[in-house]
């Protein structure tokens, strides 16, 4: 085996007589490396083993950050192992299997269309066109989309964050706006509509393995809590406080889609028709037996059908009514603007009544368990009553002669309250047998120390040598003090 030592810094030798040249040298924390050089040329493998010897050096004297290579190392990188770490990261976030499964999936539909192998490829314009390709090939919604994007983005910020790639290749690129192309709108449910729907339901036949009363119940516990399917599903005996002067249900954090435990306050007689429910279940017995997902919504469909069938018959003998009836959108499960009706339809109910009720934007949002207010007013925000329409009309005091309105501010021809000025600048109240300020040019006055300042014309100047009589401060400064040009002269 020949062997040669280039400069006292690394070694060049070979295993075989006629094999390529093999480097060994110490990096910047003092390992020794030994790689090939891919070259039987004493001289080639020489300059090879000095660029490796001065890359180290550098690196050891900080020139170079040796953080970038391990970046560069991970970026080379298959992106399926990648996603095998990603994978274990939603799941020790506690993420559901259904988000992480869905997650894994857009993703790699993103990176079969862009044909990227690597996270270095991993690239925008690849990514609006796999944008376009859904939009325009496959017809799909901006909300299904955006579901695409975000998983993606989602995975390239996690790369940059985690140093796999030197920066966010995905940072720029922007979801389109949901609102202009909404496929599936959810409709509410209208109060006289579940006037209807809750009697029928609870005297109906079972369905999908639920009796008509429990299905009552679940439905109403559904509007007054605003939790979800899978949320009330989770539901158990011992997460019921229904005693107190304030019932309410708690759903754990593993269970509600942000994570964090939820507190949900219910009407007292919803709480004594639960109390009864349950009364005969165990701590850990769920307080519902609902149905799969898919068929949830199904069910619930089927008694609004039901409740719309017993509505129209209740006009049956007057066929104008029944007319009339029979074209309305009432107790439909899709009306005329093409909105549906399924089961998370109760919680936009939930949100809606809360809006119409006249709550404030806050307390649905507590409720709702929106993570912003923005999602709450965007959501529920047309249904508040009226407030735009009431705040300008509030104007009409001001802009016109109601001297009774203005009296108030003061602003008005007419006496003002003399007690308003110090409440709105938070003093006291003036003391009773309060005088106004002496003649500073009282000739009676010797009292200097508790002299008064005399009341000023604005628009008239002020006396241009004024003096100060303090011992402190003889020092008969000339002050310019006329108004709108304050000026110190010299001392």
């Amino acid at each position: 085996m020949a062997k040669r030592r280039s400069n006292g810094t690394g070694t060049l030798f070979k295993r075989t007589e006629r094999g390529p040249w093999l480097a060994s040298w110490f990096d910047h924390t003092g390992k020794r490396l030994e790689r090939s050089t891919r070259t039987t040329d004493r001289a080639a493998a020489e300059r090879i083993l000095a660029k490796r010897v001065a890359d180290s050096a550098l690196r050891r004297d900080g020139v170079v950050d040796p953080s970038l290579d391990e970046i560069t190392q991970q970026a080379r990188r298959t992106i399926e192992s990648h996603l095998n770490d990603y994978e274990a990261r939603m799941q020790a976030a506690s993420r559901s299997v259904k988000h992480v499964k869905s997650t894994l999936t857009f993703i790699r539909s993103a990176v079969a269309f862009a044909g990227w192998k690597t996270a270095a490829d991993i690239n925008a314009d690849d990514l609006h066109r796999y944008a376009g390709e859904m939009r325009t090939a496959e017809n799909r919604s901006n909300r299904t989309i955006n579901h695409h994007l975000t998983a993606v983005k989602g995975f390239a910020k996690w790369l940059a964050n985690h140093r796999k790639l030197p920066r966010d290749p995905l940072a720029l690129v922007r979801k389109p706006n949901v609102k202009v192309d909404r496929r599936r709108e959810r409709r509410m449910l209208l109060p006289d509509e579940w006037r209807w729907l809750r009697p029928v339901t609870a005297n109906g036949p079972e369905r999908y393995g639920v009796a008509g009363t429990g299905r009552a119940l679940l439905y109403a516990t559904a509007i007054q809590t605003g939790l979800r399917a899978n949320e009330i599903r989770s539901l158990t005996r011992g997460r019921l406080f229904l005693n107190g002067d304030k019932p309410y249900i708690t759903c754990k954090a593993g269970s509600t889609k942000n994570r964090k435990d939820a507190r949900q306050y219910i009407q007292p007689d919803l709480a004594a028709e639960l109390r009864e429910h349950v009364a005969a279940k165990a701590p850990r017995a769920p307080v519902f037996a609902m149905p799969p997902e898919w068929d949830v919504a199904d069910m619930l469909r089927a008694d609004l059908a039901e409740a719309r069938r017993q509505w129209l018959n209740a006009a049956k003998d007057n066929p104008a009514e029944h007319e009339k009836r029979a074209e309305s959108d009432f107790l439909e499960a899709v009306n005329h603007e093409g909105e549906r009706f399924d089961f998370h339809s109760l919680r936009h109910t939930c949100g809606a009544w809360l809006a119409m009720s006249g709550a404030h934007p806050k307390a649905v949002q507590a409720v709702m368990r929106h993570s912003t207010i923005v999602l709450t007013m965007d959501t529920y925000g047309h249904l508040l009553p009226g407030q735009e329409a009431d705040t300008v009309a509030r104007f009409a005091a001001y802009m016109g002669d109601d001297s009774e309105a203005l009296r108030a501010t003061g602003t008005a021809d007419v006496a003002a309250d003399p007690q308003q000025y110090p409440r709105q600048l938070g003093c006291d109240s003036p003391r009773d047998g309060a005088r106004g300020c002496d003649d500073m040019n009282d000739p009676g006055r010797t009292d200097r120390a508790r002299k008064s300042l005399r009341i000023a014309n604005l628009c008239d100047d002020m006396r241009s040598h004024a003096t100060c009589d303090d011992e402190a401060t003889k020092r008969n400064r000339t002050v310019d003090m006329r108004v709108g040009n304050p000026q110190v002269g010299a001392p």
